[in-house]
């Protein structure tokens, strides 16, 4: 039976807390959250961080297809959401002003920025091949998962 999503968040909550429980390491931390994310969610085909080095996005762990390696703040989706501090919910990326396609695959996207202690360290970024893959309600559960993140990082 399929599970509701949000059971699904849920269980992608707990698991996050468990596998990120004791361990302070960024890397690895963002290793496993990207797994984790990439291997419970649907319609997915790319998960993972970006980090803020400088004045730009540099990409950190991830799952899926080889990436743009370098975003400057305020271009794209991922941009975006590291200038405005805002999550992005982007039903269709090819509507969206100044996308950056590095998976021509992908069609909608969602991205959210990892801050702790006031200060952006960078965003979680999620592609699916589906338009309008992501709702409010998983914005909510992703949500969820980076103040998990936020929280091995302070």
């Amino acid at each position: 039976m399929a599970k509701s999503k949000a059971q699904l968040y849920e269980e992608l909550v707990l698991e996050t807390s468990g596998l990120l429980e004791g361990e302070t390491d960024m890397i690895a931390n963002l290793a496993n959250v990207s797994a984790l994310i990439w291997n419970k969610l649907p319609q997915v085909n790319w998960a993972g961080f970006y980090l803020l080095k400088g004045d730009e996005l540099v990409l950190g762990p991830f799952q899926g297809k080889p990436a743009c390696v370098r975003i400057p703040i305020g271009r794209g989706v991922c941009g975006t959401a590291a200038k405005t501090l805002k999550p992005q919910l982007i039903a269709d990326v090819h509507q969206f002003e100044g996308h950056i396609a590095c998976d021509q695959a992908s069609n909608s996207e969602l991205v959210i920025p990892v801050i702790v202690k006031g200060e952006l360290k960078g965003v979680l970024d999620l592609d699916s091949p589906d338009f309008a893959r992501f709702d409010k309600e998983d914005l909510s559960g992703l949500q969820q998962v980076v103040n998990i993140v936020q929280d091995s990082l302070s």
